[in-house]
């Protein structure tokens, strides 16, 4: 049997997953690496931890595929996006710590350049919206204050470009590449063009020198060595950003089709083709993948909402309310709803469609007969109405909605959350049944690149689902939640500007 090893280096820890020429995942092995909080609202990882558990996790996979006598053909990598990374391509050291997705240190920067008159430019060439989210300004916020020097052997990748630079040798000949769908996240790419643009370096003061290459999603983008890769020689010939891996491991490749990963954050993502759209209000406009060539893209339109997931582990690691995350949906199930209590996780801003930096979080509803169940069923909860929000916002957008919705990502394992998100849809949900969607996205992309799949239609007769979720609330009951809801995000907005 010939399979590929998708590298899915996530926000939290890094999973290596053995994907078969049948689509069926054959070994798994995942590792945490730690979080770093240096100041309320910063958020940093140490890159040499990243790659530490890379090779650790690669190491599991290869080793059980070497014993069970399966060929690797290609390896895949998908990661966290906007997370920059930078280090000294001499040296292969860190000159920083990684500054997270998540982390919104530059909020007062982007506010600037947007009093400036910047975000129409911006929103042009990126299709993005001026928010600390996105890498530029972390980049940017490096070199002006964080006593990076841009010398000559400075060099600049979101994660995917960090591993592979690894992978293919480090310092030794490292591939020094990334892809046009995580390239279209850092608000230096200009996504019509598909080339790094000129204006934006200039105006984040980012030297071009120290970016990477960009090479199409699905295509060779070299080869690991040995003795960096688990002692595998084997081609890294598809990268692509976790969202965008996920939409294309729900095999969403044809306009119209809509996912989303309950992840750490939540990210609804629809196809919407070759065609760049114009920029909407409240959503992001992104490169999907490009298959063979940087030019022949897919578009898709984005809803990024930054805490869902995260709420779970709030509730485990901030309240102690549960002790493990796979408490949850038992906990939120023991009652019949949340009691009224309404939680907004705006723990480092709201996202899609509200892009609020200054927005914190909020608990509202609460009453003496609030128990520990009312709050886990109101996280759950937070998940679907956030994810609602951003669909009506899709919806409007392209004048039609989603016919169905298809999920994945941990949070997804809820019955209740899938239902939950149905009833505030009004459409099916539909979950997959392979969960690690954006592990098997990055392994379809390289595969595809190699062979192993013949085209995006192939992948397509491998999705399937696992369950179904039918929309069953009363739309009195359903517009009644969701007016509640949105007085709640109206409390956490604007808070923490000074």
């Amino acid at each position: 049997m010939t399979c590929v090893i998708a590298i899915d280096a996530g926000t939290t820890g890094v999973r290596s997953l053995a994907i078969g020429s049948d689509g069926v995942p054959r070994a798994s092995s995942y590792r945490e690496f730690p979080q770093h909080f240096p100041q309320p609202g910063w958020v940093e990882h140490d890159a040499a931890d990243i790659w530490r558990v890379t090779v650790e996790t690669l190491g599991d996979v290869a080793s059980e595929m070497r014993a069970a006598g399966e060929t690797v053909a290609a390896i895949g990598i998908t990661n966290q996006r906007e997370t920059v990374v930078v280090w000294d391509r001499r040296t292969g050291q860190p000159r920083h710590r990684a500054i997270v997705w998540q982390d919104r240190r530059t909020a007062a920067r982007c506010d600037a350049l947007r009093d400036a008159g910047h975000e129409p430019l911006i929103r042009r060439q990126t299709g993005l919206v001026l928010d600390p989210y996105f890498s530029a300004s972390k980049l940017e916020w490096l070199l002006r204050d964080g006593g990076v020097t841009a010398d000559a052997d400075l060099v600049f990748g979101t994660v995917d470009t960090w591993i592979l630079w690894n992978l293919t040798g480090g310092p030794d000949g490292g591939v020094h590449a990334t892809d046009p769908s995580n390239a279209s996240r850092t608000m230096l790419y200009d996504i019509e063009r598909r080339d790094w643009s000129d204006e934006l370096c200039a105006l984040f003061g980012v030297p071009r020198a120290m970016l990477p290459a960009v090479a199409p999603s699905s295509g060779r983008f070299g080869d690991t060595r040995a003795d960096c890769a688990a002692g595998l020689e084997v081609p890294v010939s598809g990268i692509a950003g976790d969202q965008q891996a996920a939409l294309f491991g729900q095999a969403c490749v044809e306009p119209g089709m809509t996912k989303n990963t309950y992840g750490t954050g939540s990210f609804v993502l629809t196809n919407v083709g070759p065609t760049l759209p114009d920029p909407v209000d409240g959503l992001l406009t992104t490169i999907a993948w490009s298959l063979g060539s940087v030019d022949n893209v897919t578009y898709a339109m984005e809803g990024a909402i930054f805490v869902t997931g995260a709420a779970v582990q709030w509730l485990r690691d901030g309240l102690g309310v549960i002790s493990e995350a796979a408490e949850t949906g038992p906990l939120a199930e023991s009652v019949p709803d949340s009691g009224g209590v309404y939680i907004v996780p705006a723990f480092t801003g709201l996202g899609s469609p509200w892009w609020d930096p200054y927005a914190r979080g909020a608990i509202v509803g609460i009453t003496r007969g609030t128990n520990r169940a009312h709050l886990a069923r109101a996280v759950v909860e937070s998940m679907a109405f956030q994810t609602a929000d951003v669909v009506e916002a899709i919806s409007r957008a392209s004048g039609t909605a989603p016919a169905e919705m298809r999920v994945d990502g941990g949070a997804s394992v809820m019955d209740l959350l899938c239902q939950f998100q149905a009833d505030l849809l009004a459409a099916p949900v539909r979950r997959a049944a392979v969960q690690e969607t954006t592990a098997l996205g990055a392994a379809f992309l390289a595969g595809m690149a190699v062979g192993v799949w013949a085209s995006a239609a192939e992948v397509n007769a491998t999705w399937q689902s696992e369950a179904s979720f039918t929309p069953a609330m009363d739309a009195d009951e359903r517009d009644r939640r969701l007016e509640t809801w949105h007085r709640a995000v109206a409390r956490s907005r604007d808070w923490a500007r000074d």
